[in-house]
C-alpha cells in the first residue's frame, strides 16, 4: 500500500493564521476555492484521481469546491463529485464537512451557495477564482448569492502557496530527480532515424514508470529551433533539447537537459558551459533576504556581456503546484504577470525555476532549465544531475 496517498489530516493541513491574515489583507469573509490546485492545496494534497487528466464529463465538468470562512476552519466543506464517495469512504478527504454529490459545475456551486448562505452575515465579502469559475457556474453564484460583493482571490491563495511546506519541498524534490533520471534514460536510447515524436514517447513511458503524470515535452533537434513534437528525424551529429514537466502528486518538476547523437566539438561544449555560466550567475543570488528581481536582474547582465546576447534569453518564475507562481520575479517573461516579488525578500521554502536558452543559427537550440529551492543556506538544487552534454553513445 502506498501510505503517502492514505495519510489525511486531522486538522486543517495549511496555516489557518496565515490565509485568515491573508484574507483580512484582501478583505474577504469567505474564499470558495474552484481550481484543482488549490483545493488540492486546502485539503492537504487531495487529489481525486478520476479526474486527473480530464475534467469534462457528460454536458458538464468536474468542479471540486472548497469554501472557508475567515477564522472557522471548523466551517470548511468541500463540495466533489459523487464518485468521490469512495475516496470519503477510505478517510482520505479532510474537511469537517464533505458533500460528494454533484456531478456537474450548476450541482457544485449550488451546494457551495446553499452552504454560504448557513453561514448568514458574515458571508459579506466573498473571494473567488474568477480564472478558474466556468461562466454558468459564475452566473449562478451571482444570482444566489446576490447579497455579497464577489472579489478575486487568485492573489490570497497564491501568497498562501508561496512559502514550501517540508512534505511539498519532498513532492518537488522527487518531481524533479524523477524528470532529469527520465531525460537521461531517454537520451541513452536516442539513435539517428528516429523521429521526435519517437522520442518525447520514450520520455513519456520513462516519467510514467517512474510515477510520474507525463505533462508536456518540448523537444528541438538539429538546427530547427522548433520545439513541437514532430516526424522530423535525428540524424548523426543532432543536438537534442528536451523540456519536460511531469507532474509527481501535483507537484511540477520542470527542468531541461541536452543531448547530442554522437560527441560535441569545441564549440558545442564552449555554447554549453556559456548557458551554465549564466545560470550559475543567477544562482549565486539566491537566499533568504536577497530581493526577488535580484535574480533577474543578474542573468540578464550575463546575458548582455555574453558575445550571442543577440539570441540568448534569460527568465526565472515561481514553480510549485503551478509553473509561473510565486515568486512572481518579472513582468518581462514569457508569461505575463505583475513582478510582486521583484522588489520582495525571498524566503526560506520558496522554490524558483531558471532557465537559459541559445537560439543558435547554425547548432540549434541549446538550453538549461533547474529548479532551486530556498534554503537557510542559500539554495539547493534537486535534480541537478545531467547539466552537460549527453551524448547517446556514451551513454550506451
Amino acid at each position: 500500500m502506498d501510505t503517502a496517498h492514505d495519510t489525511i489530516a486531522t486538522v486543517a493541513p495549511f496555516d489557518t493564521a496565515k490565509l485568515n491574515r491573508l484574507m483580512d489583507e484582501a478583505g474577504l469573509d469567505v474564499l470558495i476555492a474552484t481550481s484543482r490546485h488549490n483545493v488540492q492545496y486546502l485539503l492537504g494534497g487531495y487529489r481525486f484521481f478520476f479526474f486527473d487528466v480530464m475534467e469534462a464529463i457528460g454536458t458538464s465538468r468536474y468542479l471540486p469546491v472548497f469554501v472557508y470562512q475567515k477564522g472557522h476552519p471548523e466551517n470548511s466543506i468541500y463540495v466533489g463529485n459523487r464518485m468521490e464517495k469512495f475516496e470519503q469512504e477510505l478517510g482520505r478527504i479532510w474537511a469537517p464537512t464533505v458533500r460528494a454529490e454533484a456531478w456537474g459545475t450548476i450541482d457544485a456551486v449550488g451546494l457551495a451557495i446553499e452552504h454560504v448562505r448557513k453561514l448568514g452575515g458574515a458571508a459579506r465579502r466573498v473571494g473567488i477564482e474568477t480564472g478558474f469559475l466556468p461562466a454558468d457556474a459564475r452566473d449562478q453564484l451571482l444570482a444566489g448569492l446576490g447579497h455579497v460583493e464577489f472579489r478575486e482571490a487568485h492573489f490570497t491563495l497564491e501568497r498562501l502557496r508561496a512559502i514550501k511546506s517540508a512534505a511539498e519541498l519532498d513532492l518537488i524534490r522527487e518531481a524533479s530527480e524523477r524528470v532529469v533520471d527520465a531525460m537521461m534514460a531517454t537520451f541513452r536510447d536516442c539513435t539517428p532515424g528516429m523521429t521526435k515524436n519517437e522520442v518525447v514517447a520514450r520520455l513519456r513511458r520513462e516519467e510514467q514508470q517512474r510515477d510520474l503524470v507525463f505533462e508536456y515535452c518540448l523537444i528541438a533537434a538539429g538546427r530547427s529551433h522548433n520545439r513541437a513534437p514532430s516526424n522530423q528525424r535525428l540524424a548523426e551529429g543532432d543536438v537534442i533539447s528536451i523540456d519536460s514537466g511531469g507532474n509527481y502528486r501535483g507537484y511540477i518538476g520542470d527542468l531541461s537537459r541536452m543531448g547530442i547523437l554522437g560527441e560535441p566539438d569545441s564549440e558545442l561544449r564552449e555554447l554549453l558551459q556559456e548557458i551554465e555560466d549564466i545560470q550559475q550567475v543567477a544562482r549565486c543570488t539566491i537566499r533568504p533576504g536577497a530581493i526577488g528581481g535580484d535574480i533577474i536582474a543578474a542573468g540578464e547582465a550575463a546575458v548582455r556581456s555574453s558575445p550571442h546576447r543577440a539570441v540568448l534569453d534569460f527568465t526565472a518564475h515561481g514553480i510549485g503546484l503551478v509553473s509561473h507562481e510565486a515568486p512572481r520575479l518579472t513582468a518581462t517573461g514569457p508569461v505575463p504577470y505583475a513582478p510582486y516579488d521583484a522588489t520582495q525578500p525571498l524566503q526560506c521554502g520558496m522554490v524558483i525555476s531558471i532557465e537559459t536558452a541559445l537560439l543558435h543559427p547554425e547548432r540549434g537550440y541549446i538550453k538549461l532549465e533547474d529548479t532551486l529551492i530556498v534554503t537557510e543556506s542559500g539554495w539547493e538544487a534537486p535534480g541537478d544531475h545531467g547539466r552537460g552534454w549527453n551524448s547517446s553513445r556514451l551513454m550506451a
